[in-house]
């Protein structure tokens, strides 16, 4: 399927700088971004996390330097001639008591609407003054996971269990959690999508699935992410 998906126990992390452009590549990514949004307004330019390079440096441990961009950053991948860091992103494996993982769609105003993934986000750089280390990654895991299903989980409870490495060579740093009776996974993500909308947004996801087998993607309407048949053929096998 073209995934990379690796073991990992640690990653050593490390800052670059974003490469360089030209004025002719920066304008017509400009332009590309600018399009972007008008076809999608709640699109916005905020500071992300770019890979800008991973890779294996000993059994179970990972390099992973990265770097400061914001989102206009991967409008570069529709200019020819020009190279888009990989993106980076957190995302949880939140199972349930039986056995089966979860997947949620993305809602209609998303960047990927219709498409079935982990709960999780894109990574943000660290504030003036602190790091991008082990710890923080957890808890930006865990922050997706309270957000988007409703559910609470310490930092320190979530495992890094898996990188993967596809579409447009993105990087995903895949955590578990312990699992979690049906029940309640349902009835967090109800009341997590209703308190959205009680404020007037539209949830970010607005539909979960529970899933034993990689084999029952296809029941699901609508694309998934490229990680998620290996994400849950691995956890099928491992648990």
């Amino acid at each position: 399927m073209g995934i990379d998906l690796f073991d990992v126990a640690r990653i050593q992390l490390t800052e670059a700088k974003e490469p360089p452009l030209s004025a002719q590549n920066r304008a017509v990514r400009d332009r590309m971004w600018d399009k972007a949004v008008q076809a999608n307004p709640t699109l916005f330019d905020g500071p992300v996390v770019a890979c800008a390079e991973l890779e294996r440096v000993g059994p179970g441990i990972l390099r992973l330097s990265w770097a400061r961009v914001t989102y206009r950053h991967y409008a570069l991948r529709r200019v020819p001639g020009a190279t888009a860091l990989p993106s980076l992103f957190v995302n949880v494996v939140q199972p349930t008591d039986d056995g089966r993982v979860l997947a949620a769609r993305m809602s209609p105003s998303t960047a990927a609407p219709g498409r079935w993934q982990l709960p999780g986000g894109s990574v943000e750089p660290p504030q003036d003054g602190e790091v991008l280390d082990e710890p923080g990654l957890a808890g930006q895991a865990a922050r997706e996971l309270v957000e988007e299903l409703g559910i609470g989980a310490a930092p320190e409870t979530l495992r890094l269990w898996a990188v993967t490495r596809g579409e447009n060579r993105s990087v995903g740093l895949t955590y578990l959690v312990p699992a979690l009776p049906e029940a309640s996974v349902r009835t967090a993500f109800a009341a997590a999508a209703a308190a959205e909308r009680a404020q007037g947004r539209e949830p970010e996801l607005d539909g979960i699935a529970l899933l034993r087998s990689p084999d029952e993607l296809v029941d699901l309407p609508g694309p998934h992410a490229d990680y998620l048949g290996p994400v849950i053929r691995r956890y099928r096998v491992g648990r």
